[in-house]
């Protein structure tokens, strides 16, 4: 744990907040601004999550916010610190690369607040930055030393081919991923992710996550791709250009949101588009796995044309024979009828929630889009349920949902 902070340097960051609820998107952008004039930390990024209306900016400048506010009892940020250190482990953040955030984010705060940015307060948010730093520094060794140890784990970035394709609706296609040399891959938690690192046609290089939808095994990942007609071209490249035998690069799982192996109590999934997919793969390690598990897995899409795996997960449930499952089409089409192609025509709610599941009693995980998670979970969270009790991933810069 790293030494503490000073009683000053906690008195003059907590002072910081109303300049930084004021000003503090101004200061990620310009810190960002700043980071990217250099080419090879600028190739550390995830650049789609720049865009979004400035998402990657929002989100950071809410994070900081929460963490002067918090400064004097940190304890309720864990859980964020937890999801930037599996991120960093993704997209392969190493100790080197602190310093440069450092001096970015403190000339940022010089640039916008001017004279008000004064050396007592610079000095504390240096102070600020490196116990955050050292903290984050300290859990991701640990993540990286259990990843060396695992049979399969590695760090740092490895070469896969795409030995298999599979399309899954019109909107979704299945990747299957292998190590080049043949060797074991390390077991994921299901419902954590991958990181990949690919080459688009002219030559750029990106990288994206991507949710791993196949259950843990020694030998591959399958990652299901919606194709996204907007963005830079990350699923649009998979979808259209690559091809079996391609090869591309992968940091090793990582995420905090994944089913507990132990679980007793009933899950209840719920998920929306391809978010179906950390679904996908607690079903089948729940198949596996937790044999007397209750589950209860609750999907939403517009319509059969872009509803993915449904046949897979109800010959699993089936199989199973204690997951049930029920589908919502907010936009059916032309042969769509409720009670055939799916069950229900609308969107998932919590009254209906409450009506056909073990309600009080059970744990939700969600995965899917911002509208979709913003509704359900500050419904479960006006419904009583606890938040230890809800877990949820989603898609980019967690905004929004971190200031709830």
């Amino acid at each position: 744990m790293p030494k503490p902070l000073s009683l000053k340097t906690t008195a003059v960051i907590k002072s910081s907040v109303p300049a930084l609820a004021a000003h503090g998107p101004a200061i990620t952008k310009a810190m960002y601004d700043r980071l990217f004039l250099d080419d090879h930390i600028r190739a550390l990024f995830n650049h789609s999550n720049q865009g979004e209306g400035g998402s990657q900016v929002n989100a950071l400048a809410t994070a900081i916010l929460a963490y002067a506010r918090n400064i004097e009892n940190l304890e309720p940020l864990l859980p964020v610190v937890e999801r930037i250190a599996q991120k960093h482990i993704g997209y392969n953040i190493l100790p080197e690369h602190y310093p440069f955030v450092a001096r970015a984010l403190l000339d940022a705060i010089t640039d916008v607040l001017g004279a008000a940015a004064t050396p007592e307060l610079l000095d504390a948010w240096a102070e600020g930055y490196w116990f955050l730093a050292d903290l984050l520094k300290e859990r991701e060794a640990d993540i990286r030393r259990d990843l060396e140890q695992s049979p399969g784990g590695w760090t740092g970035w490895r070469q896969f081919i795409i030995s298999e394709r599979i399309r899954e609706s019109e909107v979704i296609t299945s990747f299957i991923l292998r190590p080049s040399d043949g060797s074991p891959v390390i077991r994921h938690h299901p419902g954590q992710y991958l990181t990949l690192r690919f080459e688009l046609e002219h030559g750029t290089e990106i990288k994206r996550n991507y949710s791993i939808s196949s259950a843990p095994n020694d030998e591959y990942y399958r990652i299901s791709v919606k194709r996204e007609a907007a963005g830079s071209g990350g699923s649009r490249h998979l979808h259209d250009i690559a091809l079996v035998g391609d090869t591309i690069y992968l940091s090793p799982p990582a995420g905090d949101f994944f089913l507990n192996s132990d679980q007793v109590r009933p899950v209840i999934l719920l998920s929306a588009g391809v978010g179906l997919t950390p679904m996908v793969s607690m079903i089948e390690s729940i198949n596996t796995d937790l044999p007397a598990l209750e589950v209860h897995y609750i999907h939403a899409a517009l319509n059969s044309s872009t509803h993915a795996m449904d046949r897979h997960v109800r010959s699993i449930a089936k199989s199973h024979g204690r997951i049930a499952v029920s589908t919502f089409y907010s936009d059916p089409g032309a042969l769509d009828v409720a009670g055939q192609s799916h069950d229900y025509n609308g969107f998932i709610n919590i009254d209906w929630l409450r009506n056909h599941t073990p309600f009080v009693d059970a744990d939700f995980y969600l995965c899917g889009p911002k509208p979709f998670l913003r509704s359900l979970i500050n419904g479960l969270w006006e419904a009583g349920i606890e938040p230890c009790r809800i877990h949820f991933e989603f898609f980019g810069p967690s905004d929004e949902l971190l200031a709830a």
